[in-house]
């Protein structure tokens, strides 16, 4: 854009090159022409601090809390249905040693969340976790893969994070399926999810910046034509922290 030439052979340079290197000499494929793909698609941790493929799980289930919170000795089964990438990374049985190990568990994020109709950051310590009845409906719950939402989590177009929870209880009866295909953070429920984001960013910014402070850096951020015309260096003078 200011006329630099850049550095025309770093993939193709002999030897040394990215193709060379990285793939044995081979051209690099692109799937789509480069762009902002990348961006639009950022996913925001706003809604539950819990791994990704666990976020629709917990607000389906705390959406079920209510009505199973005074049934819960009553509840025979719990079956989750999710894509593939959650089975293999968070499907999780036996104990769970730390906070770490807990808010990467599937099914003590979905049983927290029906216990007690929310998820935060406490309910992973020891204190919340030596809660008996957690281990007690992790042992009912069933996982299995909805293929339907394998495909549209690797649907370039949706990238959709799914799943859905039912409850079965020892008399025969269940609760309605809850569903819930994009997580509050995904590009598809952006109005959601920027009232949680500002709401995040400045709890956490009153750790360095003064009130004032933060608000001037929101009211920047909510004028495009403004924030697209501050150079660089008095944007980043901006997020420096109060001395």
């Amino acid at each position: 854009m200011q006329g630099e030439m850049g550095y025309p052979s770093a993939l193709s340079a002999p030897r040394w090159g990215f193709q060379d290197v990285f793939l044995s000499g081979k051209p690099i494929r692109i799937n789509r022409d480069l762009g902002c793909y990348v961006m639009e698609n950022i996913l925001f941790k706003v809604a539950f601090p819990a791994e990704f493929h666990a976020q629709t799980a917990a607000e389906a289930a705390i959406e079920l809390a209510p009505q199973i919170a005074n049934r819960i000795d009553d509840i025979a089964q719990i079956k989750i249905f999710t894509q593939e990438s959650a089975i293999r990374i968070i499907d999780k049985k036996g104990p769970l040693h730390n906070p770490a190990d807990r808010d990467h568990c599937l099914q003590y994020i979905v049983a927290v969340a029906l216990l007690h109709g929310s998820l935060d950051s406490e309910h992973y310590e020891d204190k919340a976790a030596s809660d008996p009845r957690i281990d007690e409906l992790r042992n009912k719950m069933i996982v299995a893969e909805d293929p339907r939402f394998t495909k549209d989590y690797l649907d370039p177009q949706l990238r959709s994070i799914g799943n859905r929870i039912q409850i079965i209880f020892k008399d025969g009866t269940s609760t309605t399926p809850v569903e819930v295909e994009f997580p509050i953070g995904h590009r598809r429920r952006r109005d959601q999810a920027k009232p949680l984001l500002i709401k995040k960013f400045k709890e956490n910014a009153l750790c360095r910046f003064s009130n004032e402070k933060i608000e001037k850096i929101l009211a920047l951020w909510a004028d495009a034509t403004a924030l697209a015309n501050t150079r660089v260096s008095t944007w980043m003078d901006m997020l420096a922290g109060d001395q």
